[in-house]
């Protein structure tokens, strides 16, 4: 038979396995798993927890492969023991304390819900077991079994601290999160000075504002008189020649002034011959005559004006092009007053740019600014176009926004330009350093507001 093993060797050999363990882990997670779990091979123990220090979280615990942060457990303890290593002597070693102590040792009074909490997820006799190295409690593991720790295992906890501590320093030392601390310094001062290069790289200022194509140097069409639009005789963007009818007004009330005018001359013209016939022998109608001459001359220019108005009512092409308006059917039966436009004929050959750019996004543009016109019809393939003039003062848009309007030319005749397309034009400026150029609508705000 063999003699049976000697229990002071078997536990020798159990602690110098641990030590090796401990010794051999790479990481700082592999190093808490050996901790929360082969220390049970030396000390036995029911439930083990162990603490970061420097960053106050579970690192690791017993019989879990990875602790949940957000465990009301895993909360609770950790801040807990987090108090409890704040408040321990790096000289310290290894205690044994009943759980109701426990928040004292964290410096808190007792209270119900916390001896709760104690009570229900933790046996009544503690281990305390703080892993210092150079002056500074590194990390904090906690042992809790039914039965209380004696003075001998206190006294391997000790020996097995030192080991851990070494080890533990070694994986995540001061050494380690001063070089992180100084490599994190260095990482944001790089960071820093490149967003400070990058803020000062520069850039050519530009805006985006709608566009549309429009006819240039277009003749005007405007109501020659006041009254009545009657029939528009072409379609809208149809081809015209220059004295082609192009809308009628409603003659009917300059043709019943006509008449009127007409009958009036002619009264004027028969009292004249009779006061002339009279003159002969009646020396109060020679007098008249005179006045019946100057009435006479009085209605046929009224005769005359009213022909030359009711001409005006067919109003004509004034060259040839095409008729740009919006829809016939918005025009017959309107009211139109003197001058009021009705329609363009442009040169369908002859196009500009037209730009609205709002005043809160307006910039330094001088004539001969890049414009680049993105069509809604095309916004993949932009034409070129060249700034002619930029108007000094803003009016308001059709949507209600205060805009100065741009006209531009196009560099090249394209087939997709059309009279009446829109789309987004891109307006370049000067240059100037991209924090200016991000930060030109907060800076203008706060100038407002501040009254600079």
């Amino acid at each position: 038979m063999n003699p049976p093993p000697d229990r002071r060797l078997v536990a020798l050999s159990a602690l110098l396995e641990v030590e090796k363990r401990a010794r051999a882990a790479t990481s700082a997670e592999a190093l808490g798993f050996v901790l929360v779990n082969d220390t049970h091979l030396v000390v036995p123990y029911r439930q083990a927890a162990l603490l970061r220090a420097d960053s106050g979280r579970i690192e690791a615990l017993s019989g879990l492969a990875t602790p949940d942060p957000d465990a009301p457990f895993t909360r609770r303890l950790a801040a807990l023991m987090k108090r409890v290593a704040a408040r321990t002597d790096a000289a310290a070693g290894p205690r044994a304390v009943d759980l109701p102590s426990l928040p004292e040792e964290a410096g808190e009074k007792p209270d119900a819900e916390t001896k709760t909490f104690l009570a229900t997820h933790l046996p009544a006799r503690l281990a305390l077991v703080p892993l210092a190295r150079g002056g500074e409690v590194r990390a904090l593991l906690l042992l809790a079994r039914e039965e209380p720790f004696g003075p001998a295992e206190l006294q391997v906890l000790g020996h097995l601290a030192d080991a851990y501590a070494h080890a533990w320093a070694a994986l995540v030392g001061a050494r380690g999160r001063r070089g992180r601390v100084r490599r994190r310094g260095l990482a944001a001062a790089l960071a820093a000075l490149a967003a400070l290069a990058i803020l000062a790289l520069p850039v050519r200022q530009s805006v985006l504002a709608p566009a549309e194509v429009v006819a240039e140097d277009a003749a005007l069409v405007t109501a020659p008189v006041d009254g009545v639009v009657e029939t528009v005789h072409v379609d809208p963007n149809a081809a015209v020649a220059a004295g082609d009818l192009l809308v009628t007004l409603d003659g009917r009330e300059l043709s019943a002034r006509l008449e009127i005018a007409r009958q009036a001359l002619a009264v004027a013209e028969a009292e004249l011959r009779q006061a002339r016939q009279q003159a002969v022998f009646d020396d109060r109608s020679r007098a008249r005559i005179a006045i019946l001459e100057g009435r006479r001359e009085q209605n046929a220019a009224e005769v005359a004006f009213v022909e030359e108005t009711l001409a005006r009512i067919r109003i004509s092409a004034p060259r040839d092009g095409i008729a740009v308006f919006d829809d016939a059917s918005d025009w017959e039966g309107r009211p139109v007053a003197l001058g009021e436009r009705i329609m363009q004929v442009a040169d369908p050959g002859r196009r500009a740019l037209e730009i609205h750019l709002a005043v809160a996004d307006a910039i330094v543009l001088e004539p001969g600014a890049e414009v680049r016109l993105f069509l809604n019809i095309d916004p993949a393939d932009p034409l070129p176009a060249t700034l002619l003039r930029a108007g000094y003062r803003a009016t308001p848009t059709p949507d209600g926004v205060m805009a100065y309007r741009l006209r531009a030319g196009f560099d090249a005749d394209d087939p997709r330009l059309r009279i009446g397309l829109r789309g987004t034009a891109k307006l370049y400026g000067e240059r100037t350093i991209l924090a200016l150029y991000l930060l030109r609508r907060p800076i203008a705000a706060a100038r407002l507001w501040l009254g600079l």
